[in-house]
């Protein structure tokens, strides 16, 4: 299964370059998302809403990874050929490298135009914060964060546990993922309901974090040297275990500060800054952090196809 595995990683990354995550194609994060608010209007009231969190949890993976071990085990069952298809066509809906990188050339295009009200609300889809009174650096600071915190929650940490186990590993991690992006606050609806969401979520993130942070300075390694300590430092100033790491790499690679004030439905929010800011924070540095997502993605895939190589060869010699 594993060689099973690796082929269809490698079409699931072709399939998102070329198609993306077209509107009108059925998407699971929407299915998951229905799931998740249906079960937290139920669930996220009265007593033990801890419990209820994991409970909702523990539900939505439970359906997510039955539905999708059934789909892949049909596939596979009618012809490894159809098998290999399906399954990479389902890896390729948990991953969003096209999306993420349309998602900041809608904010960069209108910035060249000096349409700043466009770039704000195009800013707006992508970011939590309020973005209408934000000026044309922090709009490319909430650009670039998103790219670079995304990259693993979006594209390499689904294809590393389909690495795992296919198709329904990703599909798991996507949907905690989707439970953490919904009910994974720290505000008093969520604190409790949202707890095991978002712990788990920290605790998948742990690993591809690291390495897409590692990878995006080996991918970038000829434009700045940059010392995995200091990688591990700057990622720490980030309120979330595992987004600095892409945050801090962007940062060092692009010589810009990430990080620093936002404002959230008026609330003003205080963090520390990630990096240096050699450079002020232009337009382009959306169209390169968008080449830094890139190339991780291609790093990490060859990354992933080295490691199943190793595990092949190593189960072969035992056989």
């Amino acid at each position: 299964m594993m060689l099973y595995h690796l082929i269809s990683i490698v079409l699931a990354v072709c399939i998102d370059q070329v198609i993306g995550d077209p509107r009108w194609l059925p998407h699971p994060v929407r299915g998951f998302g229905k799931m998740i608010s249906t079960a937290e209007r139920l669930l996220n009231k009265g007593r033990h809403k801890r419990k209820k969190g994991v409970l909702m949890l523990l539900s939505v993976l439970f359906i997510t990874c039955t539905l999708s071990m059934c789909v892949v085990w049909a596939a596979y069952h009618l012809h490894v050929v159809i098998g290999i298809l399906i399954e990479s066509v389902l890896i390729a809906t948990t991953i969003a490298a096209k999306g993420l990188k349309e998602a900041g050339l809608s904010v960069y295009d209108p910035l060249i135009r000096e349409d700043m009200k466009e770039a704000r609300f195009k800013l707006s889809w992508i970011v939590g914060r309020d973005t209408d009174q934000l000026q044309q650096s922090e709009i490319v600071r909430g650009t670039v964060e998103t790219i670079a915190e995304n990259t693993s929650d979006g594209v390499t940490s689904p294809l590393f546990f389909a690495l795992i186990g296919g198709a329904p590993l990703a599909f798991v991690y996507r949907a905690v993922n989707t439970c953490d992006s919904m009910v994974g606050y720290k505000n008093d609806r969520f604190l409790e309901f949202g707890w095991a969401s978002a712990r788990f979520d920290d605790l998948l993130n742990y690993i591809p974090a690291r390495l897409t942070g590692w990878l995006m300075i080996l991918g970038n390694r000829k434009k700045k040297k940059i010392r995995v300590s200091w990688l591990k430092q700057e990622a720490k100033n980030h309120p979330s275990p595992n987004s600095g790491w892409g945050e801090a790499a962007v940062a060092g690679i692009l010589g810009i500060q990430l990080g620093g004030t936002n404002t959230y439905k008026g609330v003003v929010s205080h963090r520390p800054v990630i990096g240096e800011a050699y450079s002020d924070l232009e337009p382009v540095h959306i169209v390169e952090s968008i080449s830094i997502m890139e190339k991780a993605v291609v790093w990490f895939t060859v990354f992933l196809l080295a490691t199943g190589g190793i595990f092949l060869a190593v189960t072969e010699s035992w056989g």
